[in-house]
């Protein structure tokens, strides 16, 4: 049995290839929502986060990453009765260098991004520091958590323990 098609490829517009979606993750809280994703599998992916229930804002955010995001999460951070967005993230390579990406409500109108410092700031808290985070909220803080190398030691095999850091 023969199946006629007329339908003709049209060259000059080929379909967009769509990006696959590497993380996905709707957060609620307060009654405002965040619909969090990520495309793009390389060392570069593309973020895209969508706010909901802002009396003002609710405009897409969209920003280019170096590394992949590993989770979010939604707390009120600062216990102001709206809440505050965390993306973790981990460089390409082998160091997996960790980041965070923080949104905070403005009372319930707008979001603003929340200034996360970079370990190196910290010169007590980098030493022995490559790379491998770990993040979580625990009740109000925000805990990073590494292990620590040592002189000699190699990039699979830290001898110095774990660190752990807490930002408020």
């Amino acid at each position: 049995e023969q199946i006629e098609s007329n339908e003709v490829l049209n060259i000059e517009n080929p379909i967009q290839e769509k990006q696959k979606i590497v993380f996905q993750k709707t957060l609620t809280l307060q009654n405002i929502t965040f619909d969090i994703s990520t495309t793009g599998e390389g060392s570069i992916s593309q973020l895209t986060i969508q706010p909901k229930g802002l009396e003002i804002d609710n405009q897409k955010i969209t920003l280019e990453l170096d590394g992949q995001v590993t989770n979010a999460e939604i707390e009120d951070l600062n216990l102001d009765g709206f809440p505050e967005v965390l993306l973790y993230t981990i460089s390409a390579g082998s160091g997996g260098y960790g980041n965070v990406i923080g949104y905070s409500v403005n009372n319930g109108k707008s979001i603003s991004q929340i200034y996360f410092p970079d370990i190196s700031d910290n010169k007590e808290a980098s030493i022995g520091y490559m790379g491998h985070d770990e993040f979580a909220i625990i009740e109000t803080t925000l805990a990073r958590r590494f292990p620590i190398y040592k002189d000699g030691d190699t990039n699979n095999n830290p001898t110095g323990g774990t660190r752990q850091i807490e930002y408020k």
